[in-house]
């Protein structure tokens, strides 16, 4: 039996995006924003409030960076999701969160998180807040690669965020072989 939730925004895993930018005066800034994906084999889609600080720089400055949050800095991630960069301008030195500036865009990596995402502005529409960046470039902390040079979720362990219970959740268990597993099912019997 199913039970009927009404209109929610429930589609799992919910990634937690920390997006961070630079603003006027070249000083970090970050958010946590759980609506985003790929939209594109070299693009994403954010969907931002024009309020936000950090969108504001965006748009000055046309670049920008989207780290995963991981499992050791939940509370930083949180953090940068709950307090404005409006209203508390040393926002990144109490989240405890470090910066290195790009060599790809113009915008902060943030040390701590180890996969980054280095994008260009494409376009932002105010109406449906939706942003497309272009990804440039992707750096990875060597600490979260496997052997095989490739990222390792167990090593990463990026995290999620549950809207129906308000919660993040780690991820990395695998449970299946992508582009394998349904192939039994094609055999005919």
């Amino acid at each position: 039996m199913r039970k009927n939730l009404g209109v929610k925004s429930y589609l799992y895993p919910m990634p937690v995006l920390i997006i961070a930018s630079y603003d006027e005066a070249g000083k970090a800034d970050a958010m946590n924003a759980a609506w985003g994906s790929v939209c594109d084999s070299d693009k994403v889609a954010l969907y931002l409030s024009h309020k936000h600080k950090t969108v504001k720089n965006i748009l000055a400055r046309k670049a920008f960076t989207v780290s995963m949050a991981d499992a050791a800095h939940v509370a930083e991630a949180d953090y940068v999701g709950i307090v404005s960069g409006n209203d508390t301008p040393d926002k990144m030195e109490k989240s405890g969160l470090h910066t290195v500036k790009s060599d790809k865009v113009d915008a902060p990596m943030i040390t701590e998180l180890p996969l980054t995402l280095e994008c260009k502005l494409v376009s932002y529409d105010a109406e449906s807040e939706c942003m497309i960046g272009e990804i440039v470039n992707v750096s990875a902390d060597e600490a979260i690669l496997g052997a095989d040079g490739t990222i390792d979720l167990t090593k990463f362990q990026p995290i999620a965020f549950d809207p129906a219970n308000h919660t993040y959740l780690k991820l990395g268990e695998k449970v299946g072989n992508a582009f394998s597993d349904g192939c039994e099912l094609t055999r005919e019997t």
